[in-house]
This record gives C-alpha cells, structure tokens and sequence, in this order.
C-alpha cells in the first residue's frame, strides 16, 4: 500500500497533474491498483462541462498511464530522482463506458502485458462501484533524462 508521499515518490506529476491518491495493491513485474478520488474541487470542472461535471476521458487514460508508471518503477526499483521518467508511448483500444462524476472512486488497475527495450505495454482498466469506466493498452517508453 502507498499514499500519496510515497506514490510522489515514484511519479514527477503534481497538482493538478497527479491523479493517483492511494495504491492499495502492487505486485512488482505483475500488477498495481489505486485509485483516485474524484471532486468537485478539481480544477478541470471550471471548464469541462461546468453544469453538468464528467471527469474527462483522457485523464481518465492519464490517470492509467501514471499508476502504470508506478509499477514500472517500483518494478525496476528506480524513481524519477535517479534520473529516469516514464513517457507515453501509445495508447490503443480506449473504450469509455461510463461517465466518471464528482463523488466517485475511480479504481485503477494496470497489468504488464510486457517489456521489450524499455518499451512497456499495460493493459488498463478504470471502474467506479465496480461498474467499468474505461479500458486501455497503454504504451510507455522508459527514458533517461
């Protein structure tokens, strides 16, 4: 389990950009779950859709691809602090199925799928109540920096 020091920790992302607040599970090379707890006091709701609030789609992906990245570095047992980052190198097959809203969990689970060359495939999925919200094959690209 990790909160959100240590998630910090692991990813270069802060307010408004960080979108995991907890991971509750973690098996390293295999599989991560968090979550992120979504508000009306986010940022993105003064503009996307003021009246009628939905988290939007692609920070619903963003959000994937950031506890992905968790896993990969608690993985290779490296931090943003040793120099390297985890970028977006592709997402394929998004599908959305619900609309995310303030006052939801959104759960989050990343699996690997596999890594070839520090190019990472996960395979993603975002639910709320159980309900799924979104899934995703999320490319990221390991880089030196």
């Amino acid at each position: 389990m990790m909160d959100v020091r240590e998630i910090r920790q692991y990813l270069p992302h802060r307010y408004p950009f960080l979108l995991v607040d907890r991971v509750i599970e973690l098996e390293e090379g295999k599989y991560i779950k968090g979550y992120k707890n979504i508000s009306i006091n986010e940022e993105v709701f003064n503009g996307h859709f003021p009246e009628v609030p939905i988290f939007p789609g692609v920070m619903i992906v963003e959000a994937l691809a950031q506890v992905s990245g968790i896993l990969g570095f608690k993985t290779l047992g490296q931090k943003p602090e040793d120099g390297y980052l985890y970028l977006f190198g592709g997402i394929d097959d998004v599908r959305f199925k619900r609309q995310v809203v303030p006052g939801d969990q959104l759960m989050l689970e990343s699996e690997v799928v596999s890594e070839r060359r520090g190019i990472w495939k996960f395979a993603c999925k975002a639910t709320v109540d159980g309900e799924r919200a979104a899934t995703a094959n999320v490319l990221c690209a390991v880089k030196k920096v």
